[in-house]
């Protein structure tokens, strides 16, 4: 009798313990359950005030001038489409143009910046040669030298060859690995790819460009893509270049038209500004949406956290 009774009290006091537990468990479920709303219900705010200007550019390109900055609401009283098809045609020239001047400095920028920075990049993180600490220093410190210190000098060099009114000051760079950021970025991606690649490629007989165009670039990607997005929403956004160097209408970019809708004298089209400034966001986007995943591997594996 006296077993039995003690193996009863144990078996409530397991009870009791089994009951506890599983209170505790409820708890701390219910306490990481609110903390993870709480978490979003922040970051659902945080990202509200964050695209808060971009809603207020949309709406914007929808309304009638006296609305854009006279009504304190996103919501348009009534749509005005039209901004989108008067804006496209309200220049001297179709906007088609710039869009097209556009498309041909990015495009030749973000080849430059991706064949010679991981010419570069390779020859930092691979190949062994006199000075290469020294020059590698060297690069970074550029990244410290603000594009101001070095632009009346680059002008008056591209005045001398007679680049200036012309999209080579703004492409050509580009092909010279002139952009410190990418060869760094690409430099950390490098470093990371077994050196037994090299060693293996070296044995069967391969020089340093085919292990560089056979091996190295297809395990590169990830990097490739973070590089090629960044300097297609630096070139493509870049406004201080092109206003220096392009004089003729004709051969503006889209930052250069948009600011041919601000009239100081007369009448500014700010919606059709706007407008055109959501259309000028379009290629950006679709880039980043196709690209993302790329994008996101070479930030995570490029040190660049």
């Amino acid at each position: 009798m006296k077993t039995s009774a003690t193996d009863l009290e144990i078996a409530i006091q397991m009870d009791e313990a089994a009951r506890v537990a599983h209170e505790l468990r409820l708890k701390r479920d219910k306490r990481d359950r609110n903390g993870r709303i709480l978490k979003h219900i922040f970051l659902i705010i945080v990202s509200c005030v964050m695209l808060y200007p971009l809603f207020w550019l949309l709406a914007s390109s929808l309304k009638p001038e006296n609305e854009i900055f006279g009504s304190l609401t996103l919501w348009p009283s009534e749509f005005r489409f039209e901004n989108y098809t008067k804006g496209w045609y309200a220049l001297p020239i179709s906007f088609t143009v710039f869009y097209v001047n556009s498309a041909i400095v990015t495009s030749l920028s973000v080849i430059g910046n991706l064949v010679s920075c991981s010419f570069a990049a390779y020859a930092f993180a691979r190949l062994n040669f006199t000075g290469r600490s020294f020059f590698f220093a060297l690069m970074m410190m550029t990244l410290m030298i603000p594009y101001h210190v070095v632009l009346i000098p680059q002008y008056v060099q591209f005045l001398n060859l007679g680049w200036v009114d012309t999209y080579l000051p703004l492409v050509v760079p580009r092909f010279l690995a002139s952009d410190a950021f990418f060869i760094f970025l690409m430099v950390q991606f490098f470093r990371q790819l077994p050196r037994e690649l090299d060693e293996a490629a070296m044995i069967d007989g391969c020089s340093p460009f085919k292990i560089y165009w056979a091996i190295i670039l297809p395990l590169s990607l990830p990097a490739m893509g973070t590089a090629a997005i960044f300097s297609l929403i630096w070139v493509w956004e870049d406004f201080l270049a092109p206003l220096i160097y392009l004089n003729d209408i004709k051969s503006y970019t889209v930052p250069l038209a948009l600011r041919l809708f601000l009239d100081q004298e007369g009448q500014s089209a700010y919606g059709q500004m706007f407008a055109m400034s959501v259309l000028s966001l379009v290629p950006v986007v679709i880039f980043f949406v196709l690209f993302q995943r790329l994008i996101v591997r070479g930030i995570a594996t490029s040190g660049m956290k």
